[in-house]
């Protein structure tokens, strides 16, 4: 029975018979049935990677948003959206109160700054 266990944890088995089939296959069940808590895998948050904190200051959470998911946002829901985007992120509810444009030294946005209440 060693044996039998050291050829299997050595993949010790040629191709094309019958012992590294039953090997392969519980390499695929492993990998399609594992839960995703062994992993600490989670599901990808949407726009997450437009989205950054940044040091806060007097009780207000500030974030830095990338332009692009700003100026795709209607003028008048950009502060509901991305208080949503945010508590989606943080699994926490933000309100925003401001947002204001950063921009470079040829006066193009570079980013937006965000600042909400928790």
């Amino acid at each position: 029975m060693p044996s039998l266990l050291r050829r299997l944890v050595l993949w010790d088995y040629q191709r094309g018979v019958w012992q590294y089939d039953v090997i392969c296959g519980v390499i695929i069940l492993f990998i399609f049935f594992s839960p995703r808590e062994w992993f600490r895998d989670q599901p990808r948050i949407p726009n997450a990677a437009e989205i950054t904190s940044l040091p806060s200051h007097q009780g207000e959470s500030a974030f830095w948003v990338e332009p692009e998911l700003v100026t795709a946002l209607p003028e008048d829901q950009r502060l509901v959206e991305i208080g949503k985007l945010l508590t989606t992120r943080t699994r926490k509810t933000h309100v925003i109160t401001r947002i204001e444009p950063i921009y470079d030294s040829e006066q193009v946005v570079k980013g937006y700054v965000a600042f909400a209440k928790p």
